[in-house]
């Protein structure tokens, strides 16, 4: 969701917002393109909170609620862990932890094509990029960036995988890295997939 503002809700930053608060005021901002992510909407001039949680800001202009939930919400250019249902003709349906089932296009591949499609056993673990997440649809999912390129997202083979809350999900993706993590690190070397919607591989 996108809305208009050129105001900040600095004030705000990292505390604890309850639903019902406003955190912007349209009415008197100039022209600016702002991103809203979950727990925020939009009334008229107003934008609100929908859900306790802390409000957080991602440069250059993203703003939405952090709460620690079992449900995930998918919302565009997250980046989750998917476990494939089942396999169609033209997509593999995901389960990725939200309300629905998700799809992923047997074409959303870097270099995709109809000669290259990859195959994926029921039970498959995949890392991947949510790309469309509108409310009463099938969230649809890519296992390219946004430039395309496969990076980081595909399969993931061996290891292990857990189920955790959303925040503690989002508390490992934490910059500066998480200290956890970080001590892990200094003892042994490791691979870690994190999921917001509270998975980790």
């Amino acid at each position: 969701m996108e809305s208009k503002s050129s105001g900040s809700a600095a004030n705000l930053i990292d505390q604890v917002v309850y639903p019902g608060d406003v955190v912007l005021d349209l009415s008197s901002m100039t022209n600016q393109t702002i991103k809203l992510g979950g727990g925020l909407r939009q009334d008229g001039d107003v934008i609100s909170v929908m859900k306790a949680g802390r409000l957080r800001f991602s440069k250059p202009n993203k703003y939405w609620v952090e709460s620690s939930q079992k449900r995930y919400v998918p919302h565009a250019e997250d980046s989750v862990l998917g476990i494939v249902v089942d396999s169609r003709s033209d997509n593999f349906l995901v389960d990725i932890k939200g309300p629905a089932i998700a799809f992923l296009p047997v074409l959303a591949f870097e270099g995709g094509t109809r000669r290259n499609i990859p195959k994926f056993e029921v039970g498959a673990l995949l890392y991947v990029r949510v790309v469309k997440a509108n409310p009463g649809m099938n969230p649809e999912l890519s296992c390219t960036d946004a430039s395309g390129k496969a990076g980081e997202y595909g399969v993931l083979k061996e290891g292990y995988m857990f189920e955790c809350s959303t925040g503690l999900s989002r508390m490992l993706l934490s910059s500066p890295t998480c200290p956890v993590l970080d001590t892990l690190g200094k003892k042994l070397s490791f691979e870690i997939a994190v999921g917001l919607n509270g998975r980790v591989w």
